[in-house]
């Protein structure tokens, strides 16, 4: 792990609760998720990572994302939510294949008349 990168990111996580409190009239949005995504070694390995965090943060395996081919994890604090996900090959395989055709396909500039 980066000392440098956690330690920026809390910083910037503190330098912006501070800004939002000094600034009562920004909107904020009603959550925000923190992600953390492994990576992409093998299958096992992620879920190892995920397995890992999960304990960490005393949470189980969210088995509803399953069904995406993701595994995952994760604790709210109030409205923010630090979220694990690992992105299995068979998910990473299915989004490259319906997404190989992006850009390809141009839709005619003029409608059909009716």
């Amino acid at each position: 792990m980066n000392h440098d990168h956690r330690t920026a990111l809390i910083n910037g996580l503190l330098d912006l609760a501070a800004f939002l409190e000094t600034h009562p009239d920004l909107p904020v949005p009603p959550s925000v998720t923190v992600h953390h995504f492994p990576r992409q070694d093998s299958d096992d390995d992620q879920r190892a990572e995920i397995d890992q965090l999960a304990a960490l943060l005393g949470t189980d395996i969210n088995h509803e994302d399953a069904s995406r081919g993701h595994y995952a994890t994760s604790r709210m604090f109030g409205p923010i939510e630090y979220r694990a996900v690992a992105i299995l090959a068979a998910a990473r395989a299915r989004y490259d294949a319906e997404t190989s055709y992006r850009g390809c396909i141009q839709p005619d500039p003029t409608p059909a008349a009716a």
